[in-house]
């Protein structure tokens, strides 16, 4: 064998680690198919059932005229408070589970028209008797039971509202004739019963806010323009707190037309999400096949050098492939039974795979032996970079600059410009 063949081979398994990383692409794009469908399970369901749901609580709205022309003016409550009580499921098609809710709602609004409608235009003229209570809803066709609203004390029926708040909402209303003037005060509550799909949140739309939810799915996330003041989050659920006082709103108490959008940034929402989706922690795994290659051919380039036994090139090409049906076992268990006992099925298989070929490699069973424990190693530190996640950096870096400390280490004495000595031959079975 010429010189230097030691030194260019390390050079080669290197390049080999890069070249077999593209094959990891032709995964990456499974792993996308495979999410996109999980998308469109997400979708059809919510067909049914209604998808993310958004509600706004009771608002008034007056119309106004002006001598050039007409519009209307909201009003938001004084005060908001609003109870959500959530009841979950998962709905499943084929492989694929979504996470659907039942949502029941409270929502008070009391409001406080002492003092001038600051916001009203110069010349505008409010037609009282066309006011009206409105209340919103994203999605419809989760409606469970007719919505109710109560303007002191009195039962009012719900109908489309045309009112121009452009909200991604559709908005019925009530009449608050007599009810709704110039210096009233009174209260109006709404009870809504909806089912959806993965999210439900609730505006901000008093000028001070206050929401109490609970549920009991046991991994929510909590999101939107505002997190809860207070939370409590179990195996049997959740409960949580949001105030939202006017300051911070960032919207004012009334407007004309459309200046109710900005609420649209004033949302407080829950997401029911697994604790740990398949689809991202598989990605996540992906992202790091480069330093799995790299590590794994590095051990059998040690393996190769300690041994004196030459590994040839096509046995490392057959190892990088074991590496990369490795992902493709994982995301098929992962699939159905989670991506935890999906990594251990897939990692077990891979670990004893690659120790017996170094066995066989070798010719020896200590050799294999030891190829079991480094593998296991690695694809334990492998888990654990994607479980810590924040710290997943900090683990992947140490470990590699161990790894590489243990090859500077079992090739110290190595004359990487010459072959390396045969060993002393050990029986099979050694």
């Amino acid at each position: 064998m010429k010189s230097r063949s030691m030194g260019l081979k390390l050079i080669f398994v290197c390049v080999l680690a890069l070249v077999m990383a593209i094959p990891a692409f032709f995964v990456g794009s499974l792993i996308d198919e495979r999410t996109q469908r999980a998308a469109d399970v997400v979708k059809e369901i919510s067909e049914h059932v209604g998808g993310e749901q958004t509600f706004l609580g009771p608002t008034l709205v007056v119309p106004y005229t002006l001598p050039s022309g007409h519009g209307i003016y909201w009003i938001a409550p004084a005060q908001a408070s609003a109870a959500l009580k959530t009841t979950t499921e998962e709905r499943q098609r084929s492989l694929f589970k979504v996470p659907v809710f039942q949502a029941d709602l409270k929502l008070d609004a009391a409001f406080d028209l002492t003092g001038p409608s600051a916001a009203l235009p110069e010349g505008a003229q409010l037609d009282w008797s066309k006011a009206q209570i409105v209340v919103g809803v994203s999605d419809t066709r989760g409606a469970l039971a007719d919505a109710t609203l109560t303007i002191s004390g009195k039962m009012a029926a719900l109908t489309p509202s045309d009112a121009p708040l452009k909200l991604p909402l559709n908005l019925y209303g009530a009449k608050a004739e007599g009810i709704a003037k110039p210096d009233a005060q009174f209260h109006a509550t709404s009870v809504l019963r909806f089912s959806g799909a993965q999210r439900v949140a609730v505006l901000a739309y008093g000028e001070t806010t206050h929401l109490t939810a609970q549920g009991d799915w046991p991994s929510p996330s909590f999101d939107g323009g505002f997190l809860p003041v207070r939370r409590t989050v179990s195996s049997r659920g959740f409960s949580a707190d949001w105030s939202v006082p006017f300051m911070a709103r960032g919207v004012n108490g009334e407007g004309i037309d459309g200046t109710l959008h900005a609420l649209n940034s004033a949302a407080l929402g829950v997401s029911f999400i697994e604790v740990a989706d398949a689809y991202q922690s598989v990605n996540r795994s992906l992202k790091y096949i480069l330093l799995f290659l790299g590590l794994v051919f590095l051990s059998y380039f040690v393996f190769e050098v300690t041994a004196g036994k030459r590994v040839h090139p096509a046995q490392y090409i057959l190892v990088g492939i074991a590496q990369i049906i490795f992902y493709l076992l994982l995301l098929s268990f992962a699939e159905r039974i989670g991506f935890d006992y999906g990594f251990l099925i897939a990692g077990a298989a891979s670990v004893l795979l690659l120790s017996l070929n170094a066995g066989w490699i070798f010719s020896s069973r200590l050799q294999g032996a030891r190829a079991f424990g480094v593998f296991s190693a690695l694809y334990s530190m492998i888990y654990m970079m994607l479980r810590l996640e924040d710290n997943a950096l900090l683990v992947g870096a140490v470990a590699s600059f161990v790894a590489v400390a243990a090859a500077m280490y079992f090739t110290r004495d190595m004359d990487w410009y010459a072959q390396p000595s045969a060993p002393v031959p050990q029986a099979e079975g050694a």
